[in-house]
């Protein structure tokens, strides 16, 4: 019996031995004698215009005990407050070679003392701030390109990118260097940071991670059609969904930060709201998308050329109007001075007019334009019916200075430094003689209490 069992194991053995191997599998070179596609000849071409942003701020912090000269006396402490240094990390994107120009995200170099510019091959530069704009969330960088050899990245402007496109994110995320990932372009026109005051964005699914802000989107021609600049987030990581700022608005504000170092905004004096199925049933109007004239503010373009609230406004210079917001990012990017054209539906007939921005009435103006302890909060002209001067505080970041001294959403600052003053533009010439090193006392009115409030 054992013997068998012995023979039989001796004939599987054999048998296994001569049955052939399985096949292993391996990825072919080629099929048909082609090549199989990869980005590896675009990203060669791209990954020189990307560079590494690090960013240091030095901000004088004081201890609590510093204010007490009994205490300072009692320990023979000086009175000179410690310096502390904090750095930051993102990307930017190279976009004129000849004068060596980089475009960034403005929250990546917001506030910083020193900026640093590292290339793909390990080079550095100091880098100079030409103009940063907070509404939009971009800046301008600049590092001395002579005999540099530096590589711009071409941008797409003229072709629309559509869902469904594929991209490719290069930055440096987590500060581990150049870095790339791909997806496709998930979404068109987002605007879903509430942040920033015009929104367009680009939502992808290709890994947007801290440290890819400024970096560049591209397609698969190595052209940038984006801005990184955000990520939908509830654990700080990536989950598939990222923000980028289309290029078509990115270069509208390089062009303006280039030749004049700030953005020049213009206004048509309206405020409008999205045209719901509501409106349009009420309007008896059979489109679904557009943006309808909710007020028309007095000695404006607007009320000049006739505008109504009702109005509803489908087109803008020759972009459809799909919302609100559509139409405040339009009127936003366009340069002080220059024209808009409008097509809008007015008792179910379609009109066109054109009309010349004006210098905006002062509405929702953030903090930082104004002063940089204002830093965070968006102030706002006070309602016509109010007897109170001053302005109002719209809305107010939580680790901003102003929210750390004790200011709250719908404080209204009636005085600064023992100075009164009624609107914006008051407040931001009263701000300039003050200086933007010096401390602020803001009076402000809460309710029926009034307030002294210190920011240092």
């Amino acid at each position: 019996m054992n013997y068998c069992l012995r023979t039989a194991g001796l004939i599987c053995a054999i048998l296994l031995l001569l049955l052939p191997a399985p096949a292993k599998a391996v990825l072919p070179a080629a099929v048909d004698g082609q090549p199989l596609p990869s980005l590896a000849p675009v990203l060669e071409q791209v990954v020189p215009s990307v560079v590494n942003i690090y960013t240091e701020t030095r901000v004088q912090v004081r201890s609590p005990f510093m204010d007490d000269p009994f205490f300072r006396r009692f320990f023979n402490l000086p009175d000179v407050p410690r310096e502390r240094v904090s750095r930051s990390l993102g990307s930017g994107v190279i976009v004129d070679a000849d004068n060596g120009y980089i475009l960034t995200n403005h929250h990546v170099i917001n506030d910083a003392d020193d900026i640093a510019v590292t290339l793909v091959d390990g080079r550095s530069f100091d880098a100079e701030l030409i103009g940063s704009d907070e509404a939009t969330d971009l800046a301008v960088i600049k590092i001395d390109a002579q005999e540099q050899s530096l590589h711009a990245l071409p941008l797409n402007i003229a072709e629309e990118l559509r869902v469904g496109d594929f991209v490719v994110a290069v930055g440096n995320p987590f500060g581990l260097g150049q870095t790339v990932t791909s997806g496709i372009v998930s979404a068109l026109g987002r605007s879903a940071l509430n942040r920033l005051e015009f929104q367009n964005f680009i939502q992808t699914d290709a890994s947007i991670n801290p440290g890819n802000s400024g970096g560049a989107l591209i397609n698969l021609r190595g052209e940038l059609v984006g801005i990184n600049t955000a990520i939908f987030t509830p654990s700080g990581g990536n989950v598939g969904i990222g923000f980028a700022i289309p290029v078509s608005m990115a270069q509208l504000v390089l062009n303006q930060l280039t030749e004049y170092g700030v953005v020049s905004r213009g206004s048509l004096g309206l405020e409008t709201q999205d045209l719901t199925a509501e409106l349009a049933a009420g309007f008896d109007l059979d489109i679904n998308q557009g943006a309808v004239i909710s007020r028309v503010m007095e000695q404006t373009p607007a009320d000049d050329a006739g505008l109504r609230p009702g109005d509803v406004i489908i087109q803008a210079n020759g972009q459809p109007v799909r919302n609100a917001q559509a139409l405040i990012n339009i009127e936003g990017l366009t340069p002080l001075g220059e024209s808009i054209e409008l097509i809008y539906l007015r008792d179910g007939r379609e009109r066109r007019i054109s009309l010349e921005t004006m210098r905006p009435l002062n509405r929702h103006v953030p903090g930082g334009q104004l002063h940089p302890k204002l830093e965070g909060m968006i102030v706002d002209v006070l309602p016509e019916r109010s007897r109170l001067g001053g302005v109002i505080i719209e809305s107010l970041e939580q680790d901003s200075l102003g929210a750390a001294a004790g200011l709250r959403t719908g404080d209204v600052i009636t005085a600064i430094n023992r100075v009164r003053f009624n609107g914006v533009e008051r407040m931001r010439d009263l701000l300039e003689d003050i200086g933007s090193r010096e401390d602020l006392v803001l009076q402000i009115q809460r309710g029926r209490r009034a307030y002294l409030v210190l920011l240092e």
